[in-house]
């Protein structure tokens, strides 16, 4: 069939419709040849040369071609692996820029640019089609009614975020329509929405909606799936499998009508993003994009044997992100998903691996220069995963300004102090306080930290207080997989009881954790479910568990009603009182000359803290004020912020505690608002003044204001 073709524009990349017609435009650097495939409804492929060349940019503009036209490219060049070139025209590639897919990877020998046969696997050339098994990009109608919305732009210091699962979160929800359950359309469901209102967070962040796959052999031969998310294949294309009807280009609506949603309903949106790495895996991984598009400029190879690839990831690549293209692709990316898709944030998996201009992580790296001087992207929340598996990835509290970070420190220490571990106070201090000793230096304030306990990734909250060990026979790696060193404690028991004493027990210690992140200084994050008491049964890597392993349980509901209760009331008492989300750090001293310091520390006896003290592991229990009337921010008309103030006692010993009010605040009366012995706020007028002792019981927490 012959299709007119004009020269058209090389950018932008992608595919774009004018009206009248579609431009095409596609990066390879390598190539010696482009061809455009159309496919009609019949699935029958017109092969269209793009002849036009600038800059490395392939490019052609088709009069006619509209919105729901499927295409995919064939690019021609050298079959090298050696010297790290893996063009193959038999494989149809997916775009990196597409907008919209029309369905999931299929999966066969055809998608590999080798033959299975070859003795030497990768270096052996396919001569298979797989048209049939790879998804067709899809041209879509950009136009959309957002009417009036806007980015929130909640404050860094007042965000609560909610980290979860688009499929998961309303695949069992019993009020959203079953043909909308486990979708972007369910999620802006009114009953969806509502709910997360009366929990009270500002944000949900959302594990990946790039389009991605399940990695063939390792997960489909076992029929698992890749539920989590974290191998993306296509930047800017929302996940086929999360559209309610996912027809042409519909779940880009979808998406868009989600988000407008959660906005009308004051709720941020922050996306969980995975540039690091790709879902084609190591040279023995299948050929869908960016490896059959120009392998040598889009991956890092391994210098002096380019056949491999360098994998800062554990996930078989890393992408080159020193490579102009490269940084580029991001970029765009990013900038789409604010510009049309009007996200609030990001969260950036593995960020360490993007910091790698050469083998060391460079805090100044490009991609971040970059970042910090675009006037588009500057002005969103930006969230690092400070860390990936090489060399000196570990990089918690070296982000630059403008970043927040998943404070793994944070996680750590908190685990430790409840479950009983020897521990310096010190430790835990630094991590309720902020981390000022992790971000203070760099210029960044207490939002800089994310704080959590629990994250997809790992125990749930409920499975953190009820397993000593993983569980994760189901995923069929001989319970291998996973990590080992949970810092969990099963309070007595291994997994499911019915003993009344270990089950109270697990209740308090749910609460001590949900009271201590609420709390701390930073931005809280919780990972969805732990609210109902969710459990994963021990697994910590559900990872390909799509399945009500991973599901929110909403008929916990009832059973524990409670802790959901427990939990909304935690965070509206957080969001009440500014003196737990400071916009800047404790002095330690009388900011306005009161003669009381902002914070202070006390051992049980009512004394400050010796240096003794605060690093003794034995240590286990520990008291702090919090002067409301001395935070030294400004509101956002200029007045001052004034809050009550409020002595906290923490006691992770194994038997109760008494604590003694300090000297220079027992002449006023201390109410108990918090007690986590009790399944709720306390209700009653519990008073303490002078020098009457505070009982609190083992494990728990006292949360006490003046009055």
């Amino acid at each position: 069939m012959y299709v007119p073709t004009w020269p058209g524009n090389p950018h932008p990349l992608g595919a774009t419709w004018d009206g009248k017609g579609t431009n095409f435009a596609l990066f390879s650097e390598n190539a010696t040849a482009v061809e455009l495939c159309l496919f009609d409804s019949e699935d029958q492929e017109t092969r269209v040369p793009l002849t036009e060349v600038k800059n490395f940019v392939w490019h052609g503009y088709l009069p006619g071609i509209c919105p729901g036209q499927r295409y995919g490219f064939r690019v021609h060049g050298p079959f090298a692996p050696e010297e790290g070139h893996r063009f193959n025209p038999n494989k149809l590639l997916i775009d990196p820029y597409a907008k919209a897919l029309d369905g999931e990877i299929g999966y066969g020998e055809e998608i590999f640019g080798y033959p299975w046969e070859d003795p030497e696997l990768d270096l052996g050339y396919s001569e298979l089609d797989d048209a049939h098994l790879v998804p067709k990009a899809v041209v879509v109608d950009e136009t959309f009614d957002w009417e009036d919305d806007r980015p929130l732009h909640i404050p860094e210091h007042e965000t609560i975020i909610y980290e979860m699962h688009v499929r998961g979160f309303t695949k069992l929800h019993p009020d959203i329509p079953e043909e909308l359950r486990g979708t972007y359309a369910g999620i802006g469901h009114p009953a969806a929405i509502a709910y997360l209102q009366s929990l009270g967070i500002t944000a949900v962040e959302l594990m990946p909606v790039h389009h991605f796959l399940s990695q063939p052999g390792h997960l489909v031969d076992k029929g698992l799936r890749n539920y989590w998310g974290y191998d993306s294949i296509c930047y800017f294309a929302p996940h086929y499998n999360y559209g309610a009807d996912p027809i042409l280009g519909s779940p880009v609506k979808e998406f868009k009508e989600m988000v407008k949603a959660l906005h009308a309903g004051g709720i941020e949106v922050i996306l969980d993003v995975v540039y690091n790495h790709t879902g084609e895996g190591n040279h023995l991984g299948p050929t869908l994009s960016l490896r059959g598009i120009d392998n040598a400029s889009y991956y890092r190879l391994v210098e002096d044997d380019r056949r491999y690839y360098m994998d800062f990831t554990g996930c078989g690549n890393s992408l080159n992100v020193s490579h102009p293209q490269v940084l580029k692709l991001i970029m765009d990316s990013l900038r789409y998903w604010v510009l049309e898709m009007h996200v609030d944030g990001f969260r950036f998996d593995l960020a360490s691996a993007l910091a790698r201009e050469l083998y060391e992580v460079n805090s100044l790296a490009a991609f971040f220069d970059i970042i910090h001087q675009d006037p588009v992207l500057s002005d969103v929340k930006l969230i690092a995963e400070p860390w990936d598996v090489g060399e000196g990835g570990y990089q918690v509290g070296k982000f630059p300004l403008l970043w927040s970070e998943w404070n793994g420190k944070y996680r750590d220490t908190v685990r430790d102090f409840w479950r009983g571990e020897d521990s310096a106070l010190a430790e835990f201090a630094y991590r309720f306080t902020g981390s000022s000793d992790l971000y203070e230096d760099n210029g960044r304030q207490p939002h800089a930290s994310i704080n959590f306990i629990t994250a997809h990734d790992g125990f749930t909250l409920n499975d953190l207080v009820s397993y000593n060990e993983k569980h994760n026979e189901d995923n069929g790696e001989d319970n291998n997989d996973g990590e080992s060193h949970n810092r969990s404690w099963n309070c007595g028991e291994e997994g499911e009881t019915e003993d009344p004493d270990i089950l109270e027990l697990r209740n308090r210690q749910r609460r001590n954790l949900l009271v201590t992140l609420m709390l701390s200084q930073g931005v809280p994050m919780f990972l969805s479910g732990d609210e109902l008491g969710r459990s994963q049964f021990g697994n910590n890597n559900a990872y390909c568990q799509d399945n009500q392993i991973s599901w929110l349980d909403w008929d916990l509901q009832e059973s524990n009603a409670a802790l959901l209760d427990f939990t909304r009331h935690l965070i509206y008492f957080r969001r009440q009182h500014p003196v737990f989300h400071r916009r800047k750090w404790f002095q330690g001293r009388a900011i306005h000359g009161s003669g009381v310091s902002d914070i202070g520390w006390f051992n049980p006896d009512g004394g400050q803290m010796t240096e003794d003290q605060w690093n003794a592991g034995y240590a286990k229990a520990i008291g702090v004020f919090l002067n409301g009337e001395e935070i030294p921010a400004r509101g956002s008309q200029g007045e001052r912020v004034m809050d009550d103030s409020f002595l906290i006692f923490f006691n992770a010993h194994y038997e109760e505690l008494e604590f003694l009010i300090p000297e220079g605040l027992q002449d006023r009366r201390w109410q108990v608002i918090i007690d986590t012995k009790e399944p709720n706020f306390v209700p009653g007028e519990i008073y303490y003044t002078g020098d009457k002792p505070i009982l609190v019981e083992a494990r728990s927490i006292v949360v006490t204001v003046m009055r």
